[in-house]
């Protein structure tokens, strides 16, 4: 069962930034393609972005499109979210998901095998 471990949240204000990571317990995120969602307090789950499995294929939810960032180094094997500009509504826990596909990825949380705990993000001044 792989177990996926996200850090880098915190507390930021708003317009700052931060960079989430994601990684795989057993050091095999480079085999899997990778989706970000994030949840807030008595919200549903939402997308945010997603990469393929080398990276050639990233995805961002139109709304996030010029603050949000999805990267993956597979030497170092992790992914990453880069968050700027950010605002109180993106306050919310974050979560990275994978599927071993390549050549693509998905903003359809359904199609994920495995996810991580996810990470707390809070925007206040």
């Amino acid at each position: 069962q792989l177990q996926i471990v996200e850090s880098g949240g915190g507390l930021a204000q708003p317009g700052g930034s931060l960079t989430l990571s994601c990684v795989a317990s057993d050091n095999t995120l480079d085999l899997y393609a990778i989706g970000w969602f994030r949840q807030a307090p008595g919200k549903e789950r939402e997308a945010v972005g997603c990469i393929s499995q080398k990276g050639q294929v990233t995805n961002i939810v139109d709304a996030m499109k010029g603050r949000f960032t999805v990267l993956r180094d597979n030497a170092r094997r992790k992914v990453f979210l880069l968050l700027t500009n950010l605002k109180p509504e993106d306050t919310a826990n974050y979560m990275c998901a994978a599927i071993p596909i390549s050549y693509k990825c998905s903003l359809n949380s359904e199609v994920y095998d495995y996810w991580g705990q996810g990470t707390q993000v809070t925007v206040s001044s």
